[in-house]
């Protein structure tokens, strides 16, 4: 089933059950995929809903940082909470183990051996990880790799 259709069928099932935070947490996802769509003119393909997804739950992380800088425990536990829901949405996520095998594959295949060469990596995993994999802990991987 589409993630669209999936977040319509949840937001149903969310506003039966009364679960707020639930419910607020698709609309607010529904909302900001229906603005890109807007803006662009074009019905956003499952892949690209899942990087709406992964930018909403990166913008979560950023709040849920400044909330416990300001001792906000009830912002704290509403974030953490939504960016529970938000992964729910995203397909199964790559073990460190499988990205440091990947990133290892990657960077012999293109023959990268310096920094200059990370950009052309990281492009080269960002099609295979979509929505997989988080893009600062693939960072990582390959600037280890990379320094080696």
């Amino acid at each position: 089933m589409p993630i669209k259709e999936q977040l319509m069928k949840d937001l149903k099932t969310a506003m039966k059950e009364k679960n707020l935070i639930r419910k607020s947490t698709i609309i607010m996802l529904r909302a900001a995929i229906k603005q890109i769509e807007v803006d662009t003119r074009v019905e956003q393909t499952d892949l690209q809903v899942v990087e709406i997804i992964q930018k909403q739950i990166k913008q979560k992380k950023a709040a849920l940082e400044e909330f416990i800088k300001a001792e906000r425990e009830d912002f704290i536990q509403e974030t953490e909470s939504e960016i529970e829901i938000l992964s729910e949405y995203l397909p199964e996520q790559m073990t460190v183990e499988e990205l440091k095998d990947l990133v290892e594959k990657t960077i012999s295949e293109l023959g990268a051996t310096t920094m200059k060469d990370m950009g052309r990596v990281m492009s080269a995993l960002k099609e295979e990880t979509t929505g997989r994999a988080d893009g600062k802990t693939l960072s990582t991987l390959v600037k280890e790799s990379l320094n080696q």
